[in-house]
Parts: structure tokens; sequence; C-alpha cells
């Protein structure tokens, strides 16, 4: 089940699991404003996430970098990076990094798909298009999760983990990994 939240936005709004919720399902986005990967996709995901609300999924984004070390994660920049990239769905601070940790989040982007019953269903790249490597950004490998949460059918088979830059944990944060989940220390 996708863990719940209750975290605000740059302007300290509160916005929760319930409020983000599709009638379809969910996508949760762990990703920051200074990651070369987040950027190379940024618009990309802002038209996906678009289609996708479109189709009764929710959207939301959710920024859990340490902004005391890296200050152009701090929330007073996020509003404009969310412009600039044409987001038009919530984007949260998660200064405590509890939900990084809840998610099992590991870099940024890292994109997490529910179905309705919010199980999750995927749990990946958004496409295998990466700064430098010459490939098209499609993000074919979302878009397969959300239409096999839209047709009923079981996750994605080949689920391609993200590639990106590290989630900046604050000191004595820093999780351990093992396989893909996320154990702290």
């Amino acid at each position: 089940m996708a863990p719940d939240f209750a975290l605000p936005d740059a302007t300290g709004k509160v916005v929760t699991l319930a409020d983000v919720r599709g009638s379809n399902g969910l996508v949760v986005a762990f990703v920051c404003n200074h990651c070369p990967f987040v950027v190379h996709l940024a618009r990309d995901i802002g038209r996906f996430a678009d289609e996708s609300r479109e189709r009764g999924i929710g959207f939301v984004a959710i920024n859990s970098n340490d902004a005391g070390r890296y200050a152009a994660d701090a929330p007073e920049r996020m509003p404009e990076f969310a412009r600039a990239s044409g987001w038009h769905f919530p984007y949260l601070v998660d200064a405590g990094q509890e939900m990084a940790l809840a998610y099992s989040a590991a870099c940024t982007p890292d994109f997490y798909v529910f179905d309705r019953e919010l199980r999750l269903a995927y749990c990946g790249q958004f496409d295998s298009s990466r700064p430098g490597n010459g490939r098209p950004v499609t993000g074919e490998s979302l878009r397969q999760a959300v239409d096999a949460v839209l047709a009923g059918d079981a996750p994605v088979a080949m689920q391609y983990p993200s590639t990106g830059c590290s989630i900046k944990w604050k000191p004595g944060r820093e999780p351990g990994y093992f396989g893909n989940k996320a154990v702290l220390n």
C-alpha cells in the first residue's frame, strides 16, 4: 500500500495522499530541482502528469533532498522550477525525509505507480533516456505501468530501476540499501 503522507508545498499548504489520489490510481515521483536527470525529463514529466490526470491517475512530486546542504533544492526555489517545467501537480517538501524512507526512494527521479486500491504496481524509471545518451524522452516505462493499472492488468513484468542523482540525505539519515529496499542504519 502507498505510505500515507501529509506534506507541505513550498507555501506551507499541507497536501495529503487522499488529496492527490486519482479515481484510477496514483503516481508518486521523488524529484528535486538541481538533478540533471530530473531537469532532462522535467517538461515531459509535466506533460505525462497532465495526461495521467485526464485518465484518473493522480500525480504528486516529492522533494526529499537536504535543502540545508543543497540550496538549489530549497523550498523557495521549488515553485519556479515547477512553473518552468510546466508542472500542474503538487510539488511537496519532505524536509524530515520520512517519505523517502517510507517509499524506499533511492534517487531522483524515482517513480512509483499505485492502482486504485493504492497497491504498488510499478517502481522504476520514466524511460531509458538519460542526459547525453541520445535516446528520446518518451515516458515509455512509466506509460506502460499506468496503462497496465488502467487495464486492470498485472504489474509490468520488466521494471527497470531509476537512474539519477542519489537523494541528498541529512547527516545520520542515510539508509543502507538491500536490493530495492531501504534499511535504516
